[in-house]
């Protein structure tokens, strides 16, 4: 199991109560929804993933006595927005953005790149994206605890703060119009990687003020997740930091 398992309705209660980070709440199917209401409203204005699952699957999850709710929380902690953005005020600064990434193993060599290059941070969405898991740190081979991971309700509202803080977004697309070699990357710089398969979602495209295409001339029509946003840090961490520089 990636995550920590919480199981139990006081234990998960007072979880959801503290400052953990909670991935998702599962509840077992044929519990009654009213006998577990304020854990349910929690969750909620906590924004956390609930999701109804078979007996059997919790059964699987632990041995505790988990009365039909399990709390998946993160082995990682996140470092909040406002944190994040506090240590990087004042300072050239790049980030990476992550808009709805699925693979562990994607993310952990993200953060791996994210520290060879000296970015400041990895942004994520806390729906339909990879979590901190036990997966990406042995990915990220230690990586994880220097790159700080905020995580996000809305990808777009975040994209909106950082460009009030003065950074420049450029987000990665096949049919984008600028080469990435293009890309000017003397500012502060949010590169964005859509998903595995879907890429960059329409609204966070159009919040780009850059969409960069990865040249290929190949047979293969596109990158894995990881080796694109390490083509992308690179190029920022080349114009920043001119061959001899460092």
């Amino acid at each position: 199991m990636s995550d920590s398992v919480i199981a139990g309705r006081h234990a998960v209660k007072e979880a959801l109560s503290s400052d953990a980070d909670i991935n998702k709440l599962l509840i077992q199917d044929s519990v009654n929804k009213g006998q577990i209401r304020e854990i349910l409203d929690i969750a909620k204005n906590r924004k956390i993933v609930v999701q109804t699952v078979p007996k059997n699957k919790i059964d699987g999850m632990t041995d505790e006595r988990h009365q039909g709710v399990v709390a998946l929380a993160s082995p990682h902690e996140y470092m909040p927005l406002e944190k994040l953005l506090e240590n990087i005020e004042g300072k050239q600064a790049n980030v990476v953005i992550l808009d709805g990434l699925e693979d562990p193993h994607n993310l952990g060599s993200i953060l791996r790149t994210c520290d060879a290059t000296g970015f400041d941070g990895v942004i994520i969405p806390n729906r339909r994206s990879v979590q901190l898991t036990d997966t990406v740190a042995r990915t990220s081979t230690g990586a994880i605890e220097h790159v700080p991971v905020a995580r996000v309700t809305n990808i777009n509202q975040t994209i909106d703060r950082l460009k009030e803080k003065g950074f420049w977004v450029a987000g990665s697309d096949g049919k984008g119009a600028m080469d990435y070699r293009d890309l000017a990357a003397d500012v502060n710089t949010a590169l964005i990687i859509g998903s595995e398969g879907k890429g960059i979602s329409k609204k966070t495209l159009e919040k780009c003020d850059f969409i960069l295409q990865i040249p290929m001339v190949g047979h293969i029509t596109s990158l894995n997740a990881s080796v694109s946003a390490a083509l992308l840090m690179y190029e920022v961490f080349r114009k920043q930091n001119p061959a001899g520089s460092e």
